[in-house]
């Protein structure tokens, strides 16, 4: 395992720690806060590999709850469309470039870019419970992804992860906190899967056939995450579990693990906050 540290890394790392550190809605809330603080986490180089990498690294802090813009430890979104129980918003994920020539398994294949994700989500309240404490979502997120490196952007491919995310709000016996639950599958075009797990003709090696990996159901992913708002600082930290049992390119030789966990601690300061006061309701 590796210790890093690079600027460079701070917007998918970022994503990746945060994604899932979420505080259901509350009344009352400031119209935005600011902070800085630091994070700590640890995830795999793509799903499927056995290299493992630590980042440590700072990180902002900052909420803005308008009504159509949202910026929070979630992510950043605009909602689209909002009625009643449905909501779709737009939102952005991200991940870290791979050097080939770290992994036997791409010796002498091409490098992996950085890639990002930019597209609608469609979510349904399933549950609200009145006081605000218990929710339940179902979440469609379908976003185009793109690398990005010296040669510019390119289209990779499609990904689309319904999801199950459960959210409770100053849970009995921890007084506070707040746990986040998401669970589902991830399905991913054959572009996509050529992309990370595909081997062409030209890069096959008596170890190393050529795969030509197809679109499909690519795993699953199981995350948990609990955190706590004091009143000058956020603390939060995530565990995530993905597996590749049964996706369509299992059978890759990129493949070096059938599952995967990822884990994350971040620490915010917050430094001013807004006195102007907004109903803070997704």
């Amino acid at each position: 395992m590796k210790l890093k540290y690079s600027a460079m890394l701070l917007a998918p790392a970022c994503a990746l720690v945060t994604a899932f550190a979420t505080t259901p809605a509350q009344a009352d809330q400031p119209l935005w806060e600011a902070g800085a603080g630091l994070a700590a986490v640890s995830f795999a180089d793509y799903r499927g590999s056995k290299h493992q990498q630590t980042y440590l690294l700072p990180v902002p802090y900052f909420v803005y709850r308008g009504p159509v813009l949202k910026v929070d430890r979630e992510n950043i979104r605009g909602v689209l469309l909002k009625q009643d129980n449905f909501v779709i918003d737009a939102s952005i994920n991200g991940a870290v470039p791979v050097k080939s020539k770290d992994h036997s398994v791409r010796d002498g294949m091409p490098n992996l870019a950085a890639t990002f994700e930019l597209g609608p989500s469609f979510n349904w309240t399933l549950f609200k419970a009145e006081n605000g404490n218990r929710k339940l979502d179902f979440r469609l997120p379908v976003r185009p992804v793109f690398s990005i490196d010296s040669n510019g952007i390119g289209h990779v491919g499609w990904l689309a992860q319904p999801q199950i995310n459960l959210d409770l709000r100053n849970v009995p016996g921890l007084d506070g906190w707040n746990v986040g639950m998401l669970a589902g599958p991830i399905f991913g075009d054959a572009r996509y899967h050529r992309y990370f797990y595909g081997v062409d003709r030209a890069y096959a090696t008596p170890t190393r056939a050529a795969y030509p990996a197809r679109g499909g159901y690519g795993g699953a992913q199981f995350i948990a995450a609990l955190s706590k708002r004091y009143p000058q600082y956020w603390v939060g930290a995530f565990v995530k579990v993905d597996t590749i049992r049964g996706a369509v390119f299992a059978d890759s030789p990129l493949i070096e693990r059938r599952n995967n966990v990822s884990a994350g601690f971040a620490v915010s300061m917050i430094l001013d906050a807004s006195e102007t006061r907004v109903a803070d309701g997704e």
